[in-house]
């Protein structure tokens, strides 16, 4: 996800237009990412093509359960997919990010980042 060259400026929206006048920018934030685990989930996905089930459930340190109530409102939201199969005898879950995902988490990326900025120039 990171950029060559000159460093990005964040766009400034209408909820960052609102912080400078006392206004609250949590609604510009896309809440279904904004979740602990499903940016885990998000990023993790980020950083390369595909990672399987058991993968995330460890680098994420989570339950299965939990890690499946996650990644499926991520996949119903069409910003993940997930394909089942087996290696063997062994059923296999791999997930990788849609092009919708990825583009959900670069907004929100820029999104606190707008909002890192502001913050540090009061």
């Amino acid at each position: 996800m990171a950029k060559s060259g000159a460093a990005r400026k964040a766009p400034v929206s209408g909820a960052m237009q609102a912080l400078a006048g006392g206004g609250n920018p949590i609604p510009d934030l896309d809440k279904l990412i904004h979740e602990r685990l499903r940016l885990g989930i998000v990023s993790a996905l980020a950083a390369g093509p595909s990672l399987t089930f058991n993968e995330l459930k460890k680098s994420l340190n989570t339950t299965d359960g939990n890690l499946s109530v996650h990644a499926r409102k991520l996949e119903d939201a069409g910003y993940i997919t997930c394909t089942k199969s087996f290696e063997g005898r062994m059923p296999r879950t791999e997930y990788r990010l849609t092009e919708t995902g990825r583009q959900a988490l670069e907004k929100y990326l820029d999104h606190m980042e707008a909002l890192i900025h502001a913050m540090r120039e009061r």
